[in-house]
């Protein structure tokens, strides 16, 4: 499993390569999955990055279940014919192969591994030019526990990289359960306030009553769930909260795993862990709450009230 974490690091950063690729060339061939109001269409670079991730890791672990976003949204399974040879990547990370593979994770076997892909998280972001929300998903899991996680982001540090060539652009992090994490410092957020962030573009009463009820001195609105996990991760926010159906399987599991490999929570808003099995139905009925510490994740479920809890039901 060290090897598919290993394979996964370097699969997202190539899958990063493509996406600013597509930014690059600036035509971004976008089409609609579905209802053109809810904003929920997909880009050339969604399309060539889940081909890479999909194709390199199907090459390396025939036996892997992966469940790609574009791929079950479009109803179109990924077209293995015309893969560019660049596209397919079978090296793998030294720092990760390099750790101790934790016994919960040497007893797996490759068909008991389903790996939940979203090529490009944040897509609406990304087409209007909110470059640092882009993340690159690959959440790794077994008998429905999310377990590894890798996340890249192509554009880190892209203003950076603006005014200075030689500044490096984009990041990998990574977390195994048991294991910790890598690519980045857990960092605890400020201790004399409370900030919350959540949903840039989805907002609706509910949502915002749950905010509310936080009592946050600062809501940090941003697209992207695994940029938002993110902030929780290196202490710019206290926890995402997300009081509505509305991701899925494949937006939560990498940031899941990756959080809880450095202590941390994600649920649902009744505080239960999400099922990461091939066959469940990808939506996260039950909204997300993110949090760094059991104590404050605890504290976030109070908060919810049962009227709104009973809507969402996972």
């Amino acid at each position: 499993s060290l090897r598919l974490v290993a394979s996964s690091v370097m699969i997202a950063n190539q899958a990063g390569k493509i996406i600013r690729d597509v930014m690059t060339k600036g035509e971004l061939n976008i089409v609609y999955k579905g209802d053109k109001s809810k904003n929920d269409f997909q880009t050339e670079a969604d399309r060539s990055a889940e081909t890479c991730i999909i194709s390199s890791l199907a090459a390396l672990f025939p036996a892997i279940t992966i469940i790609g976003e574009e791929a079950r949204e479009s109803g179109h399974s990924q077209e293995q014919c015309d893969v560019p040879p660049e596209w397919i990547i079978k090296d793998m990370d030294q720092a990760v192969l390099g750790k101790q593979c934790p016994s919960s994770l040497e007893s797996l076997v490759e068909k008991d591994i389903v790996v939940w892909v979203d090529p490009l998280d944040g897509t609406q972001e990304y087409t209007q030019g909110f470059l640092d929300h882009v993340t690159v998903l690959i959440g790794i899991s077994a008998h429905g526990k999310a377990l590894a996680g890798v996340i890249h982001q192509p554009f880190y540090n892209y203003k950076a990289k603006e005014s200075d060539p030689n500044s490096p652009l984009g990041r990998t992090i990574w977390g195994i359960q048991d294991l910790g994490v890598g690519g980045y410092t857990p960092q605890a957020p400020p201790a004399d306030k409370r900030i919350i962030t959540t949903t840039r573009s989805h907002n609706t009463s509910v949502v915002q009553a749950v905010l509310d009820a936080m009592k946050p001195d600062e809501v940090i609105r941003v697209g992207g769930a695994g940029n938002k996990v993110l902030l929780v991760m290196e202490g710019k926010a206290h926890a995402y909260v997300y009081a509505n159906a509305g991701c899925k399987r494949w937006d939560t599991c990498a940031p899941e795993a990756i959080l809880n490999a450095q202590g941390g929570f994600l649920t649902d808003v009744h505080g239960q862990p999400y099922d990461y099995s091939a066959t469940v139905e990808p939506l996260n009925k039950g909204g997300v709450i993110a949090s760094a510490k059991k104590e404050e994740h605890d504290y976030y479920i109070s908060r919810i009230s049962q009227e709104i809890k009973d809507k969402l039901v996972s």
